[in-house]
């Protein structure tokens, strides 16, 4: 049979073993402990165990600590005491400790807890346990019963309730545990709070007061509340290696924060980040890496951690595009959550949309936002960009349901939707199967606003169109700057003569295309004629010869032509004057209607003085030219008539004058005062309805007609028996507001800052926040297209739509980064894995 004990010889080497092992275990704490001249610590001898457990973690990559200067002779560690299984055990649990890398490591989590090395300790105890407040309830077990964060609060004699900071629960173990206890307390039997954790949810309640007063836990509480006090006071026995740390984690903070700067500069200047390659000091890295080589050459901060990436020392640089990717998406979903709570406190919002395509071909909807900005000390109107929306149904319908889809994902309730404004396209204003209708089945007070700047383009464009002179002149001004265009060296010439200004093209989208073109003609109509006739005397080309001659002789020398530049001119200004205001994003319902009532009047002026004051202006310019100051006589164009044609009307016959007022200048008049009455009647019935809230209006109303009015808005602002307002408490609110109303009041902006002053008229400030709130242009939607072409362009084309939102986010609303709070932000960043929380917390 088989021996059952080992041979003397056998025990024997096993003895020598264990003695040698012994021997050369003497010493080895030494290198761990630090002489200090005021004396030895008082530390107890359970958190000495836990804060010199493993350091030699602490020094992470780049810190060398000399062992030499770490010795202290003045602690007595008996080694004799660390004998048979248990020299095994501890030998395992520090190789276990040594093996954990600690940017893999969830601090936080309790199933980590028995594997941290000394510096995660430190951490986890300096900032103490995260009771995650979003987790309400655990899954079922199998009696039906569940976790429940009312655990968390523990209920006084008094009534009174104090939170229990002490209890963490981990989800994925769906277990409750004792911070304090199962980091200080050992040789505890398995199964419960300060163990493997507790999950006997019938009696938690119980369990937790049971264990809240025993000794043990109020003993492990002292262990944590006096090292925690001592990590604050850097008082811990290796604060020398903890301090270490701590530089190593301010060095990264100042790192990232480096790195956000860069990210939010080339952001808001809208500039291209990446090259052809994405490595330091190599021709082409792009605009980001070479900021990182600036800054390196006077930032010690940058000039580290180049040299550390340089030699090898890092596995990660936090330079990548990556990186840049999310952080760019960390500012952008600031501002947007910034915004969106302003727009939540305002309560009432608009919506604004237009389409464009991208460099890529992808339809582009913007989304911008209109509300009142309450909560500022000073009352204003507010059109934030929200972000691009990739289309690809831009039907009625497509377009309706990814514009709801964006407000619901953003937690913009509809229902607060007061506004909308569109451009003139028959897919947004559509009143059958157009976005506004759409949005109106859901919502009737979302009131439709068509653009003003856009109605605006399409008034000029009837005009242009409207008859046959009309569209002649406007090709005369085009040819004009396509003969100077197409050759340098006939801009050249044009430039020579034309000192002031340089000639525009003609554009029927851009808004002032129209009046950029015909301007600098205008005001240097004879120095154009004498460009005009050098081109024809120095062109080889015998086409170009004849183009300038023709234009020069027949077209810019004609006096019916100086007559129609001086009333396209006069015209176009106005209209223009009208279409800047308009622009404004803090523009608001009173001042459109007002500039559009002016232009109707200054359109009835002109119709009556406006020829004769253009055949002046148009004589002076003729003198200058040597032109002659007449109308000629053109022609007739009759047509042949035919055998059976009886008709018996006479044709009336114009002097050349007459014939230019009455089938021009009266004809594009006229159909200008058509066109602005049938564009701007929505506006017209917004006055009907808000028009007694302008300052003007209300001092001169009746109170019968006042009360009718409030009512009228009432009724228009209520829906399935809910009203945003009640028509007679407003009525008695305005009544009394007008008694007090101050003479500097002029518009609803200042009308609703003087009520807020007030605080009691609630259903008139509610009535003037909605009257605010309705749009007027899209030019904010217009703008953002001009920030999408600068940022992704045909170079940055392959750029991705997280990307594009987010670059756009920060370049078009950068006020918002102002009072960034830049540690919240590094929090965010280094909460989205272990291994950062290890080196930023």
């Amino acid at each position: 049979m088989p021996r059952k004990q080992a041979s003397g010889s056998s025990k024997r080497k096993r003895t020598a073993k264990r003695e040698a092992f012994i021997k050369s275990q003497k010493g080895a704490m030494n290198k761990f402990l630090k002489k200090q001249d005021a004396g030895p610590s008082n530390v107890d001898e359970q958190n000495d165990g836990n804060a010199n457990d493993n350091v030699e973690d602490v020094g992470n990559d780049n810190v060398d600590v000399n062992v030499e200067d770490v010795v202290n002779e003045n602690v007595d560690v008996n080694v004799e005491d660390l004998v048979n299984e248990n020299v095994d055990v501890n030998m395992k649990e520090d190789d276990a400790r040594a093996n954990v890398k600690e940017d893999d490591v969830d601090i936080f989590d309790p199933r980590n807890w028995s594997v941290l090395s000394p510096n995660m300790i430190n951490k986890l105890v300096e900032q103490g346990p995260k009771q995650n407040s979003t987790i309400k309830n655990g899954p079922r077990d199998k009696y039906g019963r569940r976790f429940n964060n009312s655990v968390f609060t523990r209920r006084l004699p008094n009534m009174e309730t104090c939170d229990r900071e002490w209890l963490v629960y981990s989800k994925e173990l769906d277990k409750l545990f004792c911070f304090c206890c199962k980091l200080f307390r050992k040789g505890v039997p398995k199964g419960g709070l300060d163990n493997e954790g507790f999950c006997d949810w019938q009696h938690v309640n119980r369990r937790a007061k049971q264990h809240e007063s025993s000794t043990g836990h109020m003993r492990c509480m002292n262990t944590w509340v006096e090292m925690r006090q001592r990590l604050k006071e850097n008082e811990t026995i290796d604060k020398v290696a903890y301090g270490l740390f701590k530089k190593e984690t301010d060095y990264w903070h100042q790192v990232i924060l480096r790195i956000i700067s860069l990210v939010k500069y080339l952001a808001i200047h809208n500039l291209a980040f990446r090259g052809s390659n994405e490595k330091l000091y190599q021709k082409g890295n792009g605009n980001f890496l070479g900021l990182i080589e600036m800054l390196e050459e006077f930032d010690p901060i940058v000039k580290e951690h180049v040299r550390r990436i340089m030699n090898d020392e890092l596995q990660v640089h936090y330079l990548g595009h990556t990186i840049q990717n999310e952080l760019i998406l960390l500012l952008a979903k600031e501002i947007q959550s910034k915004i969106i709570k302003k727009i939540k406190r305002a309560k009432y919002y608009s919506i604004i949309l237009d389409c464009t395509p991208d460099i890529s071909h992808q339809e582009q909807m913007t989304i911008i936002v209109r509300y009142v900005d309450f909560d500022s000390k000073i009352v204003k109107v507010e059109e934030s960009f929200l972000g691009f929306l990739v289309v690809d149904d831009t039907t009625g319908k497509g377009l309706f349901d990814v514009t709801l889809d964006e407000l619901k994902r953003l937690g913009l309730d509809v229902d607060d939707m007061r506004g909308q404004g569109y451009d003139n396209g028959s897919k947004m204003k559509g009143i059958h199967q157009g976005v506004q209708r759409r949005f109106l089945d859901i919502n009737p007070r979302a009131f439709y606003t068509p653009c003003g700047c856009h109605s605006l383009n399409l008034l000029l464009c009837d005009m242009a169109n409207t008859c046959v002179k009309s569209r002649e002149f406007f090709a005369v001004i085009q040819r004009v700057y396509t003969l100077f265009s197409r050759s340098i060296n006939r801009w050249d010439i044009m430039r020579e003569h034309v000192k002031g200004l340089i000639l525009k093209p003609l554009s029927t989208t851009r808004w002032e295309s129209r009046v950029d073109s015909v301007k600098p003609i205008k005001l240097y109509l004879p120095d154009v004629r004498e460009a005009l006739l050098e081109v024809e005397a120095t062109d080889k080309d015998a086409l170009i010869q004849s183009e300038a001659k023709s234009l020069a002789v027949n077209m810019v020398s004609d006096f019916e032509f100086l007559v129609a530049i001086m009333i396209w001119y006069e015209i176009l200004s106005s209209v223009n004057v009208v279409s800047k205001k308009l622009q404004s994003e803090d523009i608001v319902l009173d001042v459109a209607i007002e500039e559009v009532n002016k232009l109707i009047v200054f359109f009835k002026e002109y119709r009556e003085v406006g020829l004769a004051k253009a055949i002046d202006e148009a004589k002076i310019v003729a003198s200058e030219m040597g032109v002659d100051p007449v109308f000629h006589q053109r022609r007739i164009i009759r047509k042949k008539k035919q055998f059976d044609d009886t008709s018996t009307e006479q044709e009336v016959l114009f002097s050349p004058e007459e014939n230019f007022k009455v089938n021009y200048f009266l004809y594009i008049v006229d159909q200008a005062l058509a066109s602005i009455e049938r564009r701007f009647e929505q506006y017209q019935q917004y006055e009907k309805l808000f028009g007694f809230l302008f300052p003007k209006r209300l001092r001169q109303l009746e109170e019968s007609l006042l009360k009718s009015h409030c009512h009228a808005l009432e009724d228009a602002l209520k829906y399935e028996g809910r009203a945003d307002i009640d028509g007679d408490e407003l009525f008695l609110e305005l009544k009394l507001f007008e008694r007090f109303l101050p003479s500097r009041i002029i518009s609803p902006v200042d009308s609703l800052q003087n009520l807020k002053e007030g605080g009691v008229f609630h259903n008139a400030m509610i009535a003037y926040r909605v009257l605010l709130t309705i749009p007027v242009t899209v030019a904010s939607a217009e703008r953002s297209f001009s920030k999408l072409k600068l940022l992704k362009s045909y170079l940055r084309s392959t750029m991705s739509q997280d990307r594009l939102n987010g670059l756009a986010m920060i370049s078009i609303e950068s006020d918002m980064l102002e009072n960034m709070n830049y540690e919240s932000l590094i929090e965010d960043f280094a909460s989205k894995n272990a291994r950062r929380a290890a080196r930023f917390t």
